[in-house]
């Protein structure tokens, strides 16, 4: 069982920064696949980032290529999203989750754990 509680997230004007975090307890944090999805109102969830049990392999979603990056600290149990160039299509609750496995990383049906998520708005 994993314990998700993500923090970070406000308002900012387009083209500033945020940085979210996802703190994690339970046990076996360093084994999971971490992601980070998004969604807005009236959208479905949408995969934004992930990275593997050991950091050596992420992952983006196309529109946030070069402006977002995941990372994690297995000795803090702590998974990051720094989001750079904010735009206000980035507006959205976002959300980090848990999963063993790599594949499939960008289908939120995948994960087993979610935090509650937290409001990030960007305004133009």
């Amino acid at each position: 069982q994993v314990q998700l509680v993500e923090s970070g997230g406000g308002l900012v004007q387009a083209g500033n920064s945020l940085r979210l975090s996802c703190a994690a307890s339970g046990r076996a944090f360093s084994s999971y696949t971490m992601g980070w999805f998004r969604q807005a109102p009236g959208k479905e969830r949408e995969f934004v980032a992930a990275i593997t049990w050991n950091g050596l392999a992420t992952y983006y979603f196309d529109s946030v290529k070069g402006r977002f990056t995941i990372s994690r600290d297995n000795r803090k149990n702590t998974v990051y999203l720094q989001m750079n160039t904010l735009r206000p299509e980035d507006t959205a609750v976002y959300y980090c989750a848990a999963r063993t496995g790599n594949f499939d990383y960008a289908i939120p049906d995948r994960y087993a754990y979610w935090g509650q998520g937290t409001q990030v708005t960007v305004s133009s």
